[in-house]
């Protein structure tokens, strides 16, 4: 099984940024332990605060891999861009998010992702990513 997990912009400042909504760990370091903990699975990661960069990507990986673990950060809420490219895409996509976007500002509560996504995860810190890697396992069903 292929998967690639997508970050958006800001993300590559995690364990910088406001670490009191994003926590103190890199996702560097986070990815190594998603990469043990899940062994049997090819994970590769891919970040960008470019929004064009993000859809090539999407569209580059949208035909061969098994899935896409998306977090488009604040392009989540502002890009039909990537919502289109989304829907245009055979690859499932999960749509997640470290930070549960419906306790913050009110322009958090819209996604143009989520209507071509297999399923939005939110809420859990880090934790996100590991519950989207599931869903393709078949270890959370729809």
């Amino acid at each position: 099984m292929k998967i690639i997990i997508i970050n958006g912009p800001n993300l590559n400042l995690l364990g910088k940024r406001e670490p009191e909504v994003y926590g103190n760990q890199t996702f560097e370091d986070y990815f190594s332990i998603l990469q043990f903990k899940f062994k049997d699975v090819q994970l590769e990661y891919y970040q960008s605060n470019i929004e064009g960069e993000i859809i090539g990507k999407l569209q580059e990986v949208g035909f061969s891999y098994d899935g896409v673990v998306l977090n488009a950060a604040s392009y989540t809420h502002t890009s039909v861009g990537i919502g289109d490219a989304v829907k245009a895409i055979e690859t499932p996509v999960v749509e997640v998010h470290i930070s549960n976007t419906h306790k913050r500002e009110d322009f958090r509560h819209v996604s143009y992702i989520s209507s071509g996504a297999k399923g939005v995860i939110l809420g859990f810190g880090l934790q996100s990513y590991d519950l989207a890697i599931q869903s393709f396992l078949g270890n959370i069903t729809e």
